[in-house]
């Protein structure tokens, strides 16, 4: 009986340890938060709050259970006027701005060092250098969750041979990863590169209701496949033109088939109602959108126009050069 007692409260011991090693703590100083203001805790994978908590006399700290580390996070709040992009690595980590902006705090763990030395490299930099620079990362560290990050992040501008070489050497921890499973994805669904006078490639993807849609049913018209999101001020600014282009040309036997890369179906919703898009409209709601992948849409707004016949004729028309293929294709038709 002493026996049973013993390993009954030797496993609960064991379990409760198990526990309290997913007790994540972060103890954070600022130095110019007012007292009271909200700070957030998100996961930038999974777009997930994981706790929150108030500044008091510029101190705070968040105490939450997080299964497995490392993820990339952001600190908040609420207007963003304070954020820092980190990564947890440790179950017991600080965040000093006591001397700082809180974008440039001070942060502990290994990942967050590696992360802030190839940010300085990175600095007053072109975009083509920073590109190569990254790449060059990747490719030196296939064992570190960082190059799967940027792997993810660039997997539809890097040559996809490349991506793919990157991807073939990365540890098995980093190909089970989330970031190397979306990289695995774009590798699986990317056709390639997309080029004027290539035929369409065809998708489902569900509507503003729920139901599955098939592009290649709208074949016989000519039809804008539009990339776009909510949160993208260029795409908002731009529905205005289109508005007025669909009015002209519908009649005439146009459509804009519109894939918003949206991952919280109400902002995508509410951006369809307050911009009036009376044309169709599709998501998947996932930070992997296939047909981006399928595409190789790496920005957005992004667009293709494509003919009667299936075949791409012209890619990012917008305003009055969209207006005028438009009006050139169906006087020759």
């Amino acid at each position: 009986m002493k026996k049973i007692l013993f390993i009954s409260l030797l496993s609960a011991f064991i379990s409760c340890n198990n526990t309290n090693e997913s007790v994540f703590i972060l103890e954070g100083k600022s130095n110019n938060i007012p007292n009271e203001t909200w700070l957030y805790l998100k996961d930038t994978g999974n777009d997930v709050i994981l706790d929150s908590v108030r500044v008091t006399e510029n101190i705070f700290q968040f105490k939450t259970k997080i299964d497995s580390l490392p993820i990339r996070v952001i600190i908040h709040d609420k207007s963003y006027k304070n954020y820092n992009f980190l990564w947890l690595d440790e179950y017991h980590m600080t965040l000093d701005a006591s001397n700082s902006n809180f974008k440039d705090a001070v942060i502990s763990g290994d990942l967050n060092k590696l992360s802030h030395q190839l940010a300085n490299s990175l600095k007053e930099k072109s975009r083509k250098e920073r590109l190569k620079i990254e790449q060059k990362f990747v490719e030196n560290n296939p064992s570190s969750i960082i190059s799967a990050s940027i792997l993810s992040t660039y997997k539809t501008t890097f040559n996809k041979a490349n991506v793919r070489q990157l991807y073939h050497n990365f540890s098995q921890k980093n190909k089970t990863s989330i970031y190397g499973k979306s990289v695995a994805q774009f590798l699986e669904l990317n056709k390639g590169e997309i080029n004027i006078g290539d035929s369409y490639v065809d998708f489902e993807m569900r509507d503003v209701n729920g139901n599955l849609l098939q592009f290649s049913k709208f074949k016989n018209k000519y039809i804008l496949l539009e990339f776009w999101a909510s949160n993208c001020g260029p795409c908002r600014i731009e529905n205005s033109n289109l508005i007025k282009t669909y009015n002209t040309f519908k009649p005439r036997g146009f459509e804009i088939f519109a894939v918003s890369e949206d991952i919280k179906k109400e902002n995508w919703l509410k951006a369809i109602k307050k911009d009036k898009l009376p044309w169709i409209h599709v998501s998947d709601l996932s930070k992997n959108n296939r047909a981006s992948m399928i595409y190789g849409i790496s920005g957005i707004p992004d667009n293709f126009l494509i003919d009667n016949k299936g075949i791409i004729v012209a890619r990012n028309l917008r305003g009055e050069k969209l207006n005028k293929k438009l009006s050139e294709l169906f006087t020759i038709n």
